[in-house]
């Protein structure tokens, strides 16, 4: 099983602001996301994956002492195959409304 994933395009603008260094822990990060997620075991604790308060269906995932990105499960493309749909990431800054 592989996990499919897209993203807003907000999410893309807010990438690009990251540091070359923030990336890097983004995408291990990631890969330890999509690890758990392809053998169908819980996210592990150091992912501190959590529902983001007063919403039902947005999740948050830290990727840094201050990172943060969130997403939310989206239509399967491939059936039986998590689909992933990035959000915001960054600092605590993305959950502040604009």
């Amino acid at each position: 099983m592989t996990p499919t994933y897209e993203s807003r395009p907000i999410f893309g603008a807010d990438y690009r602001k990251l540091t070359p260094e923030q990336r890097k822990r983004f995408l291990a990060a990631v890969a330890e996301m999509v690890d758990d997620l392809k053998n169908g075991r819980p996210f592990r604790p150091g992912l501190r994956v959590r529902r983001v308060q007063a919403t039902s269906g947005v999740w948050e995932m830290t990727w840094a002492p201050d990172g943060r990105a969130t997403w939310q499960y989206g239509r399967e493309v491939h059936p039986g195959e998590p689909h992933i749909i990035w959000r915001r990431i960054g600092t605590h800054d993305v959950f502040r409304a604009p």
